[in-house]
């Protein structure tokens, strides 16, 4: 992914932080949010310091029969000391390297998955009896 060195967060992002980009073919959406509750971004009011900002990155491609990969990444930034979280431009970047990554190995285990799995030489009727030996269930 190319950092945009004109904006903070390396990519510009709407009002309420989103934004979204293609990469390695995906269209991945990304959002940059602080972790606390309240609508106003301040410190907290016990703590003194400010929420930690997550910058997640994610997507779905469908397959075939309506199977569903997804790939989700997430980096979290922590503000140091009672200073608010500054921006880092390449936090959306990390987070889609490893949105594509966990698509990557979400990937692999689903073609393991369909490689390992062997149907029965039978055939089954739904609840889980074998049709075998009855010449009228055939």
């Amino acid at each position: 992914m190319d950092i945009d060195p004109t904006q903070p967060w390396g990519l510009a992002i709407d009002y309420a932080g989103r934004a979204t980009l293609t990469e390695s073919g995906h269209t991945i959406h990304v959002n940059v949010s602080d972790t606390s509750l309240s609508s106003v971004v301040g410190p907290d009011s016990i703590s003194g310091t400010y929420s930690p900002v997550n910058v997640t990155a994610q997507f779905t491609e469908t397959g075939e029969g309506g199977a569903v990969l997804r790939g989700t990444g997430r980096i979290t930034i922590m503000p140091v000391g009672t200073d608010p979280v500054v921006p880092d431009p390449t936090a959306v970047q990390r987070a889609v390297a490893d949105a594509l990554t966990d698509f990557a190995a979400s990937a692999a285990a689903y073609v393991a998955l369909c490689a390992r799995w062997q149907p029965d030489e039978g055939t089954e009727d739904g609840d889980g009896t074998s049709t075998d030996g009855d010449p009228a269930m055939v």
